[in-house]
C-alpha cells in the first residue's frame, strides 16, 4: 500500500471514530437564541401570481438583491396531466425591497432545486427532475405509458447571463436513467453547484436515489472527475444536497440524510466529516469568519432518528472544528409538520439579512437582526 493510501485509510478510520462518537453522544441543539425577526410576504409576486416551493435563492454580485428558482406556484414546472411545461418564467430577480425586476426560463425545468450566482454575475439554476413519461400512482404494470413529450427536458444544469442568455448546459436532456448506461459527464438529480475562482464547476447530485457524489467539471462544461457514493461512511454521501466554500477553498457539503457536513478538498480528498449539531442540513451559506447558516428543513417527522431537534436556521463558526457552538437558532414556527418545513435554500445578502427559501411553505421569508 503506498503511502498515500495508507494516509487515506487512517484519515477514514479517524473520521468514522469521530462521526460514532457524534452519532452516540450529539444531544439537539435546540437552546441557542433567535435574535432574528422574521419577514414575510416582502418579496412582491406579479399580479395574480402567487409562489411556489422553492429551494434555491442566492445573493446578486451587488450584494443585496436576490435570485430565486421558483416552482411555478406549484412543486413542479411541469403539468404532466396536459404534457406540457408551466407559462410561467422560473429564475426571478427581486431587489432589495422586494420588487421583482427580472425573470426568464419559461418552458427550460420541470424541478429547479439549486441556484449559484458566479462571481460574473452570472446564474447557474440546476433542475432535479424530468419530463419523461411515467404510469399514474398505482396503475397496474402493464397500464401503457403516457406519450413521450415533444422534447426532453430535466437533470441539467444551466448557466445564464444576468440578462437570462443562455451560455452553457450540463449533462444531457432527461439525464442517466436509473437502470441505463452512466454517462459521467451526464446527472441525475442535481441538487447544487457552485463555481471556485477559476471558474471550476461542482455540481451535487443525488437526491433519494442510489447515486451520491459530487461532479466536477472545467469552465467550459468539460468533465474532469467525480467522487463520492451513497452510504453512511466517510467520503460517503445520502442525498448530498447543498455546497458552499470556506475561506480555505474548502469544499463544503450539506450530507442530508446523513445528518453532517463533510468537508473536501477541491480534487475531492476528505479533510473533515462531522458537525452534526448543525441539524438535517437542506442548505447551507458560509458568510466572512467562516460563519456557516445552517437550513434544517427536515429534523423531527421527515427523519424520525432526530425526533427530538427542532427545525430551522443553524449558524455557527466552521472555524472552531466539529465541536462548533450553535450561537443562533431562528425556529420553524411549525409544530411537528410531516413533511419538508422552513427553509431549504439559505443565502444573506451585505447586510446581514437572511433568505430561506421554503419548499413546504411555499415562500421566501427574511429574517433582520432586533435592534
Amino acid at each position: 500500500m503506498s503511502n498515500r493510501a495508507i494516509a487515506v485509510a487512517a484519515l477514514a478510520v479517524a473520521c468514522h471514530l469521530s462521526v460514532a462518537a457524534q452519532d452516540s453522544s450529539q444531544r439537539p441543539t435546540n437552546d441557542a437564541p433567535n435574535p432574528y425577526l422574521t419577514e414575510e410576504g416582502w418579496a412582491q409576486m406579479p399580479a395574480g401570481r402567487s409562489w411556489g416551493s422553492t429551494s434555491a435563492v442566492d445573493i446578486d454580485v451587488d450584494g443585496r438583491s436576490i435570485w430565486v428558482a421558483e416552482r411555478c406556484g406549484a412543486n413542479s414546472c411541469w403539468n404532466a396531466a396536459e404534457q406540457r411545461p408551466s407559462p410561467l418564467d422560473v429564475v426571478l430577480k427581486f431587489d432589495s425591497t422586494g420588487r421583482l425586476v427580472k425573470s426568464f426560463g419559461q418552458g427550460m425545468f420541470v424541478f429547479p432545486h439549486g441556484i449559484h450566482v458566479d462571481q460574473a454575475g452570472n446564474v447557474w439554476v440546476t433542475d432535479g427532475q424530468d419530463n419523461l413519461p411515467r404510469r399514474r400512482r398505482g396503475a397496474p404494470a402493464d397500464e401503457p405509458f403516457p406519450p413521450m413529450p415533444e422534447t426532453v427536458i430535466g437533470h441539467q444544469v444551466y448557466k445564464f447571463s444576468p440578462d437570462g442568455a443562455l451560455l452553457l448546459a450540463l449533462g444531457t436532456p432527461g439525464g442517466n436513467r436509473p437502470g441505463g448506461p452512466m454517462d459521467p459527464a451526464s446527472l441525475y438529480q442535481p441538487n447544487d453547484v457552485i463555481t471556485n475562482t477559476a471558474g471550476e464547476i461542482f455540481v451535487a447530485e443525488g437526491h433519494g436515489g442510489a447515486n451520491a457524489r459530487i461532479v466536477k467539471f472545467d469552465r467550459r462544461g468539460q468533465f474532469l472527475k467525480a467522487w463520492g457514493s451513497r452510504g453512511t461512511d466517510p467520503g460517503e454521501m445520502d442525498q448530498p444536497h447543498g455546497l458552499a466554500f470556506d475561506s480555505r477553498g474548502r469544499l463544503v457539503v450539506a450530507d442530508r440524510s446523513n445528518s453532517r457536513l463533510q468537508i473536501f478538498d477541491q480534487e475531492g480528498n476528505l479533510l473533515e466529516s462531522g458537525y452534526e449539531q448543525f441539524g438535517r442540513l437542506s442548505g447551507i451559506w458560509i458568510g466572512p469568519g467562516d460563519v456557516l447558516f445552517g437550513a434544517d428543513s427536515e429534523s423531527g417527522s421527515v427523519a424520525p432518528a432526530r425526533k427530538a431537534w427542532k427545525r430551522g436556521i443553524r449558524i455557527g463558526s466552521l472555524r472552531e472544528g466539529p465541536g462548533a457552538k450553535i450561537t443562533v437558532l431562528i425556529p420553524d414556527p411549525a409544530v411537528d409538520p410531516p413533511s419538508t418545513s422552513s427553509a431549504e435554500g439559505i443565502a444573506v445578502d451585505a447586510d446581514g439579512r437572511i433568505y430561506g427559501a421554503e419548499v413546504g411553505q411555499r415562500a421566501l421569508k427574511r429574517y433582520i437582526k432586533k435592534e
